[in-house]
């Protein structure tokens, strides 16, 4: 049986097939959940917070102190586009719609999918239709991995009300792993190791938490956040680069949803009880958001790239095709 290979074929199948067998077990056999011992440590809804906490440490431990100039300008443009986008919308709609949601769309779910990159996704795309220092810039769109600037954003809009020590909590594992990475190079590939490993494990008690009715419910907004996700950031870092005289097609790779985006509505939750009633929901349309934007992402940079072409736009790139197939129109 090729296990991997069919979870690798889904879009953010490492993430969203072990966490929708959780989602299973739980709505149909939630007892099997509570026989005790390993099992419910691991595989119940509690045990998502450990591992979690050892995946910020494989994050971290990626984020290198040395990048070069042209890499960390590219890097830090689109993280602060992509961040002050997500972050607007999310806050706007706290702020300005009546019971702080839009379609259902709540600020935590939308500032937790529109700020958080899917890295992978990036560096495949960037390493398509950019160049080295497009792919390098990875390392700085890291930094929007996981819960930390979520929990930033919404603690400093008083959305959520999080003491100080939460933020500490959640920076010290990822500050951990950077001093290890970057203090041995054998440490940070050792550690880079279980960065995929950790979302098979975590995203599978994710998933024990959630009850199937309240996917399929915060399925059709979940889509709709992918979209926006896509569309908002995507063309935000486009113009963004753009606006900086670089290349600007490979920001059209950033408008996308990170799978571990899916972990950061607990996260918050674990340090503002107040969210728990909304922890679930926002989890499920993250997730949705996520799957949605690995398929459109892709598809949009291919189109636009076209575009850009048939306009004879400096800012295309000439996509190379494989041996023995039909050349691009």
């Amino acid at each position: 049986m090729q296990i991997k290979k069919a979870i690798d074929s889904v879009p953010g199948g490492l993430m969203i097939i072990p966490l929708f067998l959780g989602v299973l077990v739980n709505t149909f056999f939630p007892e099997a959940l509570k026989i005790g011992g390993f099992t419910t440590a691991m595989f119940s809804s509690s045990g998502a917070l450990p591992i979690l906490g050892v995946f910020l440490v494989c994050v971290g431990s990626q984020l290198s102190f040395s990048l070069a100039p042209k890499a960390l300008k590219k890097g830090v443009i689109l993280t602060v586009a992509k961040y002050v986008i997500g972050v607007s919308v999310g806050l706007g709609v706290g702020k300005f719609l009546e019971g702080s949601a839009l379609w259902g769309l709540t600020p935590l779910a939308i500032v937790a999918a529109m700020t958080n990159s899917n890295g992978g996704l990036y560096s495949a795309l960037s390493g398509e239709y950019g160049d080295g220092t497009d792919v390098s810039a990875v390392a700085v769109l890291s930094l929007n991995d996981g819960p930390f600037f979520t929990m930033v954003a919404l603690g400093a809009a008083g959305f959520a009300n999080i003491p100080l020590m939460a933020f500490v909590a959640v920076a010290f594992p990822i500050c951990l792993g950077m001093v290890l990475g970057n203090l041995d190079p054998e440490m940070r590939k050792f550690l880079g190791q279980g960065e995929k490993l950790m979302i098979l494990f975590f995203s599978f008690p994710l998933g024990a938490g959630m009850d199937l009715h309240k996917v399929v419910t915060a399925g059709v907004p979940g889509v709709l956040l992918g979209v926006m996700t896509v569309v908002l950031t995507g063309f935000g870092g486009y113009f963004a680069l753009k606006l900086f005289r670089e290349r600007p097609l490979c920001g059209l790779a950033e408008g996308s949803t990170a799978g571990n985006a899916v972990g950061t509505p607990l996260a918050l939750a674990t340090a503002d009880p107040t969210l728990m009633p909304i922890k679930d929901e926002a989890t499920a349309q993250v997730a949705a958001a996520c799957i949605t934007t690995a398929i459109l992402c892709p598809l949009l940079i291919t189109f636009w790239n076209k575009y850009l072409t048939g306009k004879g736009s400096p800012y295309a790139k000439q996509v190379k095709a494989e041996p023995g197939s039909a050349p691009s129109s």
